[in-house]
């Protein structure tokens, strides 16, 4: 068998303070890495006694400081995870991407693990692909309207040329979008699950990576935050959550209730819905990266 070096890599800031499942997050890696880069923002909280107390010497810590005067497409993202892909050993293969609130299930990683190893060898390969699963609201429903995007490349070679790209959402070369496979895994999405006094307090903040104060205040939405009000149609999850997830799974100290027959969304969208359940195709569908055959 080839042997083959993977890492980790994140970046994160004020992770306890805006309730980001870092350390689930983080937990889920470690499995599947021989090391993990995490870039860490300057924060007026415990994040960094938080990563420390996980206690793995897999994790390696470097110092970063943002630039809050940069409020445009929310690029200091982007900025911040190039940080952290760049502190990556040079002799690693593969890079495998989270960010402070998405989490890998542990009943994926042998088919990552294989993904890994069959594409290792194939340099037309640049990243491998992940579906998603974004919860909303709270633990038991997911978004399932075309708003949610299904799929997000979470693996990339080991190459100095592969960036982060506009938002970090995304990697390119040269502005190339870069030329993935499945790497037959999830990705597990909590950024829409936290109490919504916590959850306004982090919109307040997100949205001040992209526009000036009040607008961001405005687009935080009220306080504690309506789940209710911006939700179009949810879906009840009937599978198990990560196991790094569990305990905060258990500890949710708000209640979301939601009518999975409830669907607010323009003809348009119900048509395009309905067409991708029939299908298994959406029409129109911004892809982030180059699937090859």
């Amino acid at each position: 068998m080839l042997d083959m070096k993977v890492t980790g890599f994140t970046f994160v800031r004020n992770a306890i303070r805006f309730d980001y499942p870092v350390e689930a997050s983080i937990r889920s890696l470690l499995p599947l890495v021989d090391e993990l880069v995490v870039c860490l923002g300057n924060s007026d909280d415990d994040t960094e006694a938080l990563i420390r107390s996980i206690g793995d010497s897999k994790i390696r810590i470097i110092h970063s400081t943002w630039d809050d005067s940069l409020r445009q497409g929310g690029q200091v993202l982007a900025i911040e995870t190039n940080k952290a892909l760049d502190a990556v050993s040079a002799d690693a293969d593969w890079c495998i991407y989270l960010q402070a609130d998405e989490v890998i299930h542990e009943s994926d990683y042998a088919a990552i693990r294989q993904s890994m190893f069959q594409h290792l060898g194939d340099v037309q390969t640049e990243g491998l692909l992940f579906d998603y699963l974004h919860f909303y609201g709270g633990y038991a429903y997911v978004g399932t309207s075309r708003r949610w995007y299904r799929h997000e490349v979470r693996i990339v070679r080991n190459n100095p040329n592969i960036r982060s790209f506009r938002d970090a959402q995304g990697f390119r070369i040269a502005n190339r979008k870069l030329k993935v496979r499945k790497a037959k895994g999830r990705i597990f999405h909590y950024g829409w699950v936290k109490n919504p006094l916590k959850q306004v307090e982090k919109l307040q903040q997100f949205h001040k990576l992209w526009h000036d104060d009040a607008t961001a205040l405005k687009k935080s939405g009220i306080d504690p935050y309506d789940y209710l009000k911006e939700v179009d149609m949810l879906s009840l999850y009937s599978g198990t959550h990560p196991t790094s997830m569990l305990n905060r799974v258990e500890m949710q100290d708000w209640s979301f209730e939601y009518d999975t027959k409830m669907k607010k969304m323009r003809l348009k969208d119900q048509v395009l819905y309905w067409f991708e359940r029939l299908t298994g195709q959406r029409l129109f569908e911004y892809k982030n990266y180059t699937l090859l055959s």
